[in-house]
């Protein structure tokens, strides 16, 4: 009983010295950068630890596990910037591929409906002469129909500007009527889809005549003077 209370008694006022470890890895575990040896040692020396009396040390870590470390960092960032290459070409590829097969889709559809415009010419003229009547009638509408889905537009309307983008002139005629080249008559009319130009308008050009309005302008003024003339003219033989 006596020697436990002594024991006890004696450890209460005494710091215990026990095994102290000492972590000599150039890396650490924790947050995998390289040590300081110096640091490391100063903060053993503050701790108190310097001058334990039984100390366990962890060997170093070899040179060449380093080197190998840092050698996985770089082909980490290496390895990332290539997936980042190969994801941007295959975004790019993907548009390329979506506008290609647009563009095929349109041409396909382009060359299906070029075959029909005789056809549609055909309902064209057999409505303008009364003629789309009866199963003719439906069967032409419905066609028209279907060529309106696909994309199909008509245009070219007599009075609109002329545009050698649009239009095939046939003929061009003196116009002093309009400012600027305009459609008069439409002999065929264009189609198109999209921007694609399946067969342009042909048409008949009204030309401005440079001069008409200032000619026609002199020659009222030339009638008004010869009237005024002639009635001056009457009124002295009368008084004669």
């Amino acid at each position: 009983m006596a020697q436990s209370d002594k024991t006890n008694g004696s450890g209460d006022g005494e710091e215990h010295q026990g095994p102290v470890i000492r972590d000599n890895r150039r890396i650490d575990p924790e947050t995998g950068e390289v040590r300081d040896p110096k640091a490391a040692e100063t903060a053993a020396e503050a701790d108190g630890t310097a001058g334990a009396e039984e100390t366990i040390e962890v060997p170093d870590t070899p040179e060449t596990v380093v080197t190998e470390a840092i050698n996985a960092d770089e082909r980490v960032v290496e390895l990332t910037n290539d997936i980042k290459r190969v994801q941007a070409e295959y975004a790019n590829y993907r548009k390329r591929v979506e506008r290609d097969r647009v563009a095929v889709r349109e041409v396909a559809t382009a060359q299906v409906v070029g075959e029909l415009l005789p056809i549609l010419d055909d309902i064209g003229r057999a409505r303008e002469h009364d003629e789309l009547t009866g199963g003719f009638k439906a069967v032409g509408e419905a066609l028209e129909s279907v060529a309106t889905k696909l994309g199909l537009e008509r245009y070219a309307e007599a009075g609109e500007e002329f545009d050698p983008n649009l239009h095939e002139a046939l003929t061009l005629v003196p116009a002093p009527d309009v400012s600027v080249q305009t459609v008069i008559e439409v002999f065929q009319p264009g189609y198109r889809i999209g921007e694609r130009i399946l067969r342009p308008a042909r048409v008949v050009v009204g030309d401005p005549v440079e001069g008409a309005a200032a000619g026609s302008d002199e020659t009222g003024g030339s009638a008004n003077g010869d009237a005024a003339a002639s009635s001056d003219g009457g009124e002295e033989t009368d008084g004669g």
